[in-house]
């Protein structure tokens, strides 16, 4: 059935009439009809908890302080180029489908997700290359290529890969940790696996080859945490995409985001852009807890219930400011280890450049040296590498005719660590990264004819992240599961939180999955007050 004619048969701002939620959500959604949660963020995490919330019969208000929606996967359009601000790397697709699925509808008939092969294209100053995917063994032949003593190592690694996924991700990544003795639970299994080694160390026991080392750790970057210090637990990375593989929406990944739009639309919720929230008061009627939301341009509304999708720090700082528990939450947060951040320079071609790969991975002369610098170091450092995202190789529509579309990311150290001047040392930064990709990419920087860059302090008052941390709180080993902040908050009654910053983590998948637990958490946490 297309997603037109779903709509046809929906009353205007009403529920499904035609497919409606089953099981526990449904009774759930029945006996909390007329309840109210505010979100705070658009969020791919915002976005998946209202669309769950909504389906099970709650009525939502999405707050996005942006003009438009996807916090971090904004879209910029600039001279007839689309960039997306990112995540641009989709993986564990079930996870999204599911939103669609609980609410009778099908995702393909919101959005196309395309598969990328390869994967990834590692690349290093020596000329070595490795593509990373798993259609036809590729991986491993790849391996063999490189490195061919260590087939067998990465075969074994893998099998290590896939006990991580089958432990900590198909049974506890949906799975809110609020209580101590749901960690306790799954220490033993954790303790035979080595969560204490850090991904490099778990990759460094079966692989000797520095390359294939590289290739077979970096991914915890792509959820803001450096390889050497992230428990192995983020190994499971590897068999994930293994698993469901890479893919990339038709459109960008705004396209994702619209599709996320329209079916919490369809389903009878309501999106505000360009509104802020600016503060939450809470008051206690009835012997429970209302929550007061004040945005700017709008009369103050009341909430049942609250989910944020915004910076951890700026929901305790910011908008529960005025809450005692607010100060003690802040004080804890600001111990923590935070992620690194991002400078992004995206830029559009007048032509193309042939036999690119969509993600492209530069690695540069140090990677140890240069993760510590970047993660604890209290300057810029020289060197850099990179991630090249040109999703014109999958999309061309993403540019004009003729053209390329690309982003080029470089993590920097946050704004809290080192005091660099973006405002005045952008340019100069941007510049020399184009001049380094020239190797990859002969002539580029006269063939450029629109830029747009992004830097920590863009991140810092754009989107809100304490000290432009891009992925909010680390993830080290304990600051995660039960160590990383609660979906719950156990002190700010009727408070809920969603996104990087709480579990499972950073990362599409991690935040889809943070608002399936999240959300599941508020449902029972209602039926428990309604039979109160």
């Amino acid at each position: 059935m297309s997603s037109a004619l779903l709509r046809a048969t929906l009353p205007l701002g009403g529920h499904l009439g035609i497919a409606t939620p089953t099981g526990r959500e449904a009774t759930q959604g029945r006996r909390t009809a007329g309840k109210r949660v505010a979100i705070i963020g658009a969020g791919f995490g915002g976005l998946a908890a209202a669309i769950r919330l909504q389906a099970a019969g709650l009525s939502t208000v999405i707050y996005e302080a942006r003009d438009k929606p996807g916090g971090c996967a904004y879209v910029y359009q600039q001279d007839g180029y689309i960039f997306d601000g990112g995540p641009t790397i989709i993986a564990a697709p079930s996870s999204l489908e599911e939103l669609f699925t609980l609410a009778g509808r099908h995702m393909s008939d919101y959005v196309e997700l395309l598969p990328v092969h390869p994967m990834y294209r590692l690349s290093w100053e020596d000329g070595t290359t490795i593509d990373c995917d798993v259609m036809n063994g590729l991986m491993e032949r790849e391996i063999a290529r490189v490195a061919p003593r260590d087939v067998d190592g990465y075969r074994r690694f893998e099998s290590y890969a896939k006990r991580v996924f089958d432990a900590g991700y198909v049974p506890l990544a949906d799975k809110p940790f609020l209580r101590l003795r749901d960690m306790l639970k799954v220490v033993p299994e954790m303790a035979r696996l080595r969560s204490d080694r850090s991904v490099y160390a778990a990759v460094a026991r079966y692989v000797k080859d520095e390359h294939v080392r590289q290739a077979l750790s970096f991914h915890s970057l792509l959820v803001g945490g450096n390889p050497f210090t992230t428990s192995s637990i983020y190994t499971l990375i590897h068999h994930l995409e293994r698993n469901w593989g890479v893919f990339f929406p038709r459109g960008g990944t705004g396209a994702l985001v619209r599709a996320l739009v329209q079916l919490h639309r369809e389903l009878g919720g309501r999106l505000r852009l360009s509104s802020p929230v600016e503060r939450i008061d809470i008051s206690d009627e009835d012997g429970r807890p209302h929550h007061w939301v004040h945005a700017r341009g709008l009369p103050r509304e009341r909430f049942d219930w609250v989910v944020s999708n915004a910076d951890l720090h700026q929901t305790y700082s910011r908008i529960y400011g005025g809450h005692p528990a607010a100060a003690a939450r802040l004080r804890k947060l600001e111990r923590m280890d935070w992620s690194m951040s991002l400078f992004v320079l995206y830029f559009g071609t007048r032509r193309k450049f042939p036999g690119l790969a969509h993600h492209t991975i530069l690695f540069g002369p140090r990677y140890r040296e240069l993760l510590d610098d970047i993660f604890t170091g209290s300057a810029l450092p020289e060197d850099f590498s990179l991630y090249l995202h040109a999703p014109t190789v999958t999309d061309p529509s993403l540019a004009p005719p003729g053209g390329e579309t690309f982003y080029v990311l470089s993590p920097v150290p946050h704004l809290g660590r080192a005091a660099v001047d973006w405002k005045t040392s952008k340019d100069t930064y941007a510049e020399k990264i184009l001049a380094y990709l020239e190797r990859l990419l002969p002539g580029l920087r006269k063939d450029i004819v629109t830029r747009h860059m992004f830097t920590p302090l863009d991140f810092q008052s754009t989107l809100g992240t304490w000290q432009g941390a891009s992925f909010s709180v680390a993830p080290r080993l304990m600051q995660s599961a039960y160590f990383r902040p609660h979906n719950r908050d156990e002190k700010i009654p009727g408070l809920y939180l969603v996104g990087a910053g709480t579990h499972p983590g950073a990362g599409v998948p991690g935040v889809i999955n943070s608002a399936k637990a999240t959300a599941r958490t508020l449902l029972a946490d209602a039926e428990k007050a309604r039979a109160s």
